[in-house]
């Protein structure tokens, strides 16, 4: 049991922990981080690379004490199978310098340390340190420097309801344009397509299919009978007026990224 658990705390709750490298900047003094670090955050590049929109996670602070996190982790990855929309987080802030401690299980506890060294309304840029214990004991730690932007965007409510795919860009994703799908307010979602006689019929096979939006972030995942699980993650980039718009910041094989798209109508 102990193996295991130090495979999942290598992946728990990853949020900016899959992103570190060694680099790190000056710290600057005085800036009011208790107060300025109120709102909602997304990382959004490493060392000035972009980050994956599959790597992306979601830092909800409500308070200097107390935070949310909202995370997908990729199985078809290899990675740790991690589900938190939402997750509390315990936060300690100290002059610049602040401390978020998620106790993910019994045995596994991750502390992210972020040595803030620029904030301003609209993104804060930190030297990051992630130590993940197990039973008490250190499985990983490493170090590094990333940006977030803040988000005054949530589009938990507004996306409920059934839509329809009109176009899809940028290469071939787990839809496609001969789908609807029907977002509910307990997190679950059913999956449409369109049969041969021209009706919409929800697909039945599925042991489970979930979703939650956090801010920009939408995450899905869904098991069909007999197959592993499979999971899904995209911003959405515009919503309103009936009209919505994803777009996904993807990984070729080869390391080059692409930009995927789709564009949905609102139908009930």
């Amino acid at each position: 049991m102990k193996k295991l658990f130090m495979v999942l705390a290598a992946t728990v709750i990853c949020g900016a922990c899959l992103f570190t490298s060694c680099k790190k900047d000056k710290v600057n003094t005085d800036l009011n981080l208790k107060e300025n670090i109120i709102g909602k955050w997304m990382p959004a590049d490493i060392d000035g690379q972009p980050v994956l929109t599959d790597k992306k996670s979601v830092y909800t602070f409500v308070s200097s004490t107390k935070a949310y996190m909202s995370v997908s982790t990729n199985p078809q990855q290899g990675e740790g199978t991690v589900w938190n929309d939402q997750k509390e987080l315990d936060v300690a802030i100290s002059g610049n310098t602040m401390t978020l401690t998620n106790h993910s299980d019994e045995h596994t506890t991750m502390v992210e340390e972020f040595t803030v060294t620029a904030i301003n309304g609209s993104e804060f840029t930190a030297n990051h340190k992630l130590t993940v214990k197990v039973d008490g004991s250190v499985v990983l730690s490493n170090e590094g420097v990333i940006r977030f932007v803040k988000t005054s965007a949530d589009y938990s409510a507004a996306i409920l309801g059934t839509w329809e795919c009109l176009e899809i860009t940028g290469g071939e994703t787990n839809n496609d344009d001969n789908a609807r799908l029907e977002f509910l307010s307990d997190g679950t979602y059913n999956f449409y397509r369109l049969n041969d006689t021209g009706q919409w019929e929800v697909v039945t096979n599925r042991e489970f299919q979930n979703y939650f939006v956090d801010g920009t972030l939408l995450a899905t995942r869904w098991k069909n009978a007999g197959e592993d699980e499979l999971r899904e993650w995209w911003e959405v980039a515009s919503l309103a007026n009936g009209q919505m718009q994803w777009t996904a910041l993807r990984q070729n094989p080869d390391g080059t990224t692409f930009q995927q798209g789709v564009k949905w109508v609102k139908v009930n």
